[in-house]
């Protein structure tokens, strides 16, 4: 909700941001995060009689009774020893490729896709007011798939892989659109644009089209990748979704350093074949952790 509502309150109609937007905006972050940060510190421990479980295994208890003994820095360096544990999991190294392309297509949704809007000088004088319109579109489709697969989640009885195959089809949709429609220097253009041609007219109502559409494809990934890293690894979620944020925050700095110097339709490429391939894995494990669960086998590792 925030990306839609923040882009509409604040740059509607606007060209540029001008210095007493960014001060407003910055503002507003840095107080949103003290009081999340804060409300954060209020969330209740769990009782640690609650923590046990009855099938845990002996090594898990012996840890866990022992856990209010020990420091807050080795709670820290045993679940980066786990984090560590989980990369090397066959399931994981799977899942990394998936979560790889979810950060190549972070970084060009949030910033290079907008960039590329700004550059287009055949938009005339409203080419830098589309790149707040794109957000919010992109906000829309985050929106409209989230609250769709949620619905969709309580009867789950065709699994993750078809909002996956949903969610990858609506990208490369999106990419190829974008292909047609934007100038192959865009996101390298100088600060006063790109006159150059597309293999279409550069059209407006495309370009925010596809804003919704990767912005849909976006959801449709993230919903299913922390579902399934939270049925895979219900005992070690910290870890787990440790090592999916560290994953998906390093591609999306490759990302914005390769934006500054690839071509627009070669940035294309390498998320068509990450894209494809993370699709691949992710349904790779999902098909081997339905098989589990059709045995009735205590999931553990693929």
């Amino acid at each position: 909700m925030s990306t839609p509502l923040g882009e509409t309150v604040e740059f509607s109609g606007h060209s540029y941001s001008l210095e007493g937007d960014r001060r407003t905006v910055f503002i507003a972050l840095t107080v949103i995060s003290l009081v999340g940060t804060v409300l954060f510190f209020l969330i209740r421990k769990p009782d640690s009689e609650n923590i046990l479980g009855e099938d845990e295994s002996s090594d898990d208890q012996d840890v866990e009774v022992n856990e209010p003994a020990q420091n807050n820095m080795t709670k820290a360096v045993d679940a980066f020893k786990k984090s560590l544990k989980l990369c090397v999991t066959k399931e994981m190294l799977l899942l990394s490729i998936t979560t790889a392309y979810t950060g190549l297509e972070l970084t060009f949704f949030s910033g290079v896709y907008g960039t590329c809007i700004g550059a287009v000088n055949t938009f005339g004088t409203e080419e830098k007011s589309l790149i707040g319109l794109s957000g919010i579109f992109i906000g829309i489709g985050e929106i409209l798939g989230g609250s769709l697969f949620g619905l969709l989640s309580k009867n789950n009885r065709f699994g993750r892989n078809p909002v996956v195959l949903l969610g990858i089809l609506v990208h490369f949709v999106a990419f190829y659109l974008i292909f047609l429609n934007m100038p192959a220097d865009a996101p390298i253009a100088p600060l006063e644009g790109t006159d150059s041609s597309a293999y279409i007219k550069p059209s407006k109502e495309v370009a925010i089209f596809c804003s919704l559409l990767l912005g849909l494809g976006d959801s449709c990934f993230n919903t299913q990748l922390l579902s399934i890293l939270g049925f895979l690894y219900s005992e070690d979620s910290a870890p787990a979704f440790a090592v999916f944020k560290f994953v998906q925050s390093i591609c999306a700095a490759v990302a914005f350093f390769y934006s500054n110097y690839l071509l627009l339709h070669w940035q294309l490429l390498l998320m068509v074949i990450f894209g494809f391939f993370g699709t691949v894995s992710f349904f790779t494990v999902e098909w081997e952790a339905a098989a589990v669960v059709a045995r009735g086998s205590d999931y553990r590792s693929i």
